[in-house]
């Protein structure tokens, strides 16, 4: 299917970014793999089940986005000071709520959004099925903090407190690094805008700007809904997922 090439290159540059987080979201777990016992066999598995996931992810983006143009799209130097801070954390938890809870189930959000809206149906099917492999991812991290703040149950309120604590400051840390970048590329906002408009009479680019303000809004529930679910009480939640990053990952 032969698409506008004005709509093709908001699929191309809609695709480069996916690819890019995608390549950040492999790194992550990948880096842990070589500090696990192997008695942990199981963790190692998972892991690895993830690292293979978002290289799959990262291929098939690809090809999506070189199936009819002969080059990527544009990247941006605060997308890459957002996806590096992720690489850089060094606690596992830590990384696993960055990443799973806020980035990732973020970044459902964003396939979901694609799969509404997605202009052909190849774009629509990888969307789609890499938003199922996301939840999982997404789940996982939220089992593992949830865990975490029930590891030991006669210590469950000062650890989930502590946990808070933890976390609270590792989005803070995060927010701080990035408070000189621009947020998301405003190619990729452009892109988004064009793809959930379908047109460029004033009352598609209307609804366009409506469905993309939605996006944010749902993003912003998601995160939400999350982190309350490991324990933070809803004016704390909806101050975290303000700090989150403005890149979406």
């Amino acid at each position: 299917m032969d698409l506008p090439d004005d709509i093709e290159a908001a699929v191309v540059q809609v695709m480069t970014y996916l690819v890019e987080n995608e390549q950040a979201a492999l790194l992550v777990p990948a880096r842990f793999l070589g500090r696990i016992h192997p008695h942990f066999r199981e963790v190692v598995q998972l892991l690895a089940v993830q690292v293979a996931d978002e290289a799959r992810h990262m291929e098939v983006f690809t090809r999506r986005a070189l199936l009819r143009s002969p080059t990527l799209g544009s990247s941006s130097a605060g997308g890459r000071a957002s996806l590096w801070t992720l690489v850089q954390e060094s606690d596992f938890s830590l990384t696993s709520f960055l990443l799973s809870v806020l980035g990732e189930g973020t970044f459902v959000d964003l396939l979901a959004f694609l799969v509404a809206h997605a202009p052909d149906p190849v774009t629509r099917r990888v969307a789609w099925l890499a938003m199922q492999d996301e939840r999982r991812h997404v789940l996982f991290g939220v089992a593992h903090l949830a865990e975490q703040s029930r590891v030991d149950p006669g210590l469950r309120d000062r650890l989930r407190d502590r946990l808070r604590d933890r976390l609270r400051a590792a989005v803070e840390r995060r927010h701080d690094a990035l408070l000189d970048t621009a947020g998301l590329n405003d190619d990729v906002s452009d892109a988004l805008l064009v793809l959930a408009a379908g047109g460029w009479d004033p009352a598609s680019i209307a609804s366009g700007h409506r469905r993309v303000q939605a996006l944010r809004q749902a993003m912003d529930d998601g995160r939400r809904r999350r982190l309350e679910r490991l324990g933070f009480p809803a004016d704390e939640a909806a101050e975290l997922s303000a700090l989150h990053t403005r890149n979406f990952m």
